[in-house]
């Protein structure tokens, strides 16, 4: 029997499909590449993955996770075809307790609906990515998804307590609850958070959650440059304010929200700081009004304070249009979320304008200026239909990730390595890491069907065991 039908046999006709339109629309998310699964299973349960990943794991078939397909590195393009796992009908919410300050939900579950279902309960998810409308939960444990306010907060492995994974071979692990402390043996949801779908396919999380503040203030300054703006946080942190988030934007973004969005949201200047406070009525009163007077005296021009959740998304709506504005301008808008140490935030906006020079291509530069996380925006002509223009890009990417590696940063804040980052992997690592990548992967997934063709190749590093190691 021809594996298609296998699969409907066991999951049911509904769960699988290979019509055009929907291999089409598993075949990648917002990076360039795309490749088409030979069939899309859409599970509505952790038995039905098990079942898939038992006969896929027989049959040596791949299988590609993906929850709302909005990564920026190709982390769920189903690379070798396969199976594409969509997971995006596991989406319950199965519990929200104020008591024990905890969630439980389903991968397929949307970010901003979770943030939104524990609000109404005064408890508060803190994660925000910027397509927290369109993203999974699964999708942020799939890559440890961060968002501005992760800087006070911490990123999605801060907040996960409990996972149940499907391994490769079917079987059900579950580790953690919902307690807020646990030590016992190693740290296997630290081992599943942030491992991009190839160690396993996570069917439900157990998730942390806080009281949710009654108090939000937000102050929005332009500055002259970038480096000014860079200067302003540095001033925060030393008068020893700890806000939410800490966002900045240069000169080319502000420039091309103004064609998108026009002057009226758009604050006149070359760059761009977002500060969000969050706490109790009187804190944060005290603390914008403090901030606000700081970033008077570091020349900050059309300076606006809001307080309130309504006023302060206003403010943000600017920030969440960022990359939409980018997209806007025609050019493939090519995100790359390093992290430098907070001391090199403003040696890396200056050296942004280095590599646009040396190479020609606009950059547009935004981000977590708070922790270093800052999105440089590498803006190509004809990317996707020229080789030549890929290559030249790389070529700056080649720069980008030499320096900042060079100044003890990294190559991915939020959004994985995927193939995107695959080729600068090997920088970005030490040979002693990569091996016992490959070790992990070879012991839970040792017929390397979850996910294949990223940056942990089991093809390849099956090979290198058997010809360095002697080992299959």
């Amino acid at each position: 029997m021809h594996w298609k039908e296998k699969l409907v046999e066991l999951l049911g006709a509904d769960a699988v499909s290979s019509e055009a339109e929907v291999l089409a629309a598993h075949s990648g998310d917002k990076w360039f590449a795309a490749h088409e699964p030979d069939l899309v299973v859409f599970a509505r349960s952790t038995t039905d993955v098990s079942k898939l990943l038992q006969f896929a794991s027989r049959e040596k078939i791949p299988v590609t996770a993906r929850g709302g397909g909005f990564g920026y590195v190709g982390g769920c393009v189903p690379a070798r075809g396969g199976v594409a796992l969509s997971l995006v009908r596991m989406n319950r919410i199965k519990e929200i307790s104020f008591a024990d300050a905890v969630a439980v939900v389903e991968p397929g579950v949307f970010t901003a609906d979770l943030k939104a279902a524990v609000r109404t309960q005064k408890l508060f998810y803190p994660p925000d990515p910027a397509s927290m409308k369109d993203c999974t939960i699964g999708g942020n444990v799939a890559t440890n998804a961060g968002g501005p306010r992760c800087l006070k907060y911490g990123v999605t492995r801060n907040y996960v307590i409990g996972l149940e994974v499907v391994l490769a071979n079917g079987e059900v692990l579950r580790t953690g609850g919902p307690v807020h402390k646990n030590k016992t043996g190693f740290d296997l949801i630290g081992l599943f958070v942030g491992s991009e779908g190839m160690l396993g396919v996570v069917t439900e999380i157990t998730l942390r959650l806080l009281p949710l503040p009654p108090a939000r203030a937000t102050l929005s300054a332009a500055f002259a440059t970038a480096t000014q703006a860079a200067e302003a946080v540095q001033a925060i942190f030393a008068a020893g304010f700890l806000p939410s988030s800490l966002e900045i934007a240069d000169q080319f973004t502000l420039e091309a929200a103004r064609r998108d969005l026009g002057t009226m949201i758009v604050p006149a200047g070359n760059a761009h700081l977002l500060v969000d406070l969050d706490g109790q009525e009187e804190s944060v009163r005290s603390e914008a009004e403090a901030i606000r007077g700081l970033l008077e005296k570091k020349n900050a021009n059309a300076l606006q304070m809001a307080t309130g959740e309504e006023d302060c998304e206003k403010l943000w709506t600017l920030r969440r249009e960022f990359s939409n504005s980018l997209r806007a301008t025609g050019l493939t808008k090519l995100n790359q979320d390093v992290v430098v140490p907070r001391s090199r935030l403003v040696d890396l906006m200056e050296f942004a304008g280095t590599l646009q020079a040396k190479h020609g291509f606009p950059i547009a530069c935004f981000g977590h200026a708070g922790d270093g996380n800052i999105h440089v925006n590498i803006m190509a002509d004809r990317y996707n239909r020229e080789v030549a223009v890929r290559e030249k890009v790389d070529r700056a990417l080649d720069d980008l990730f030499k320096q900042v590696l060079a100044w003890g940063g990294v190559i991915t804040g939020e959004h994985g390595i995927g193939l995107a980052k695959k080729r600068w992997w090997p920088e970005a690592t030490s040979t002693v890491v990569r091996e016992l990548h490959h070790q992990l992967k070879h012991i839970v997934d040792p017929h390397g069907i979850l996910n294949p063709g990223k940056f942990v190749d089991p093809e390849s590093a099956r090979s290198r065991r058997r010809s360095e190691f002697g080992v299959d």
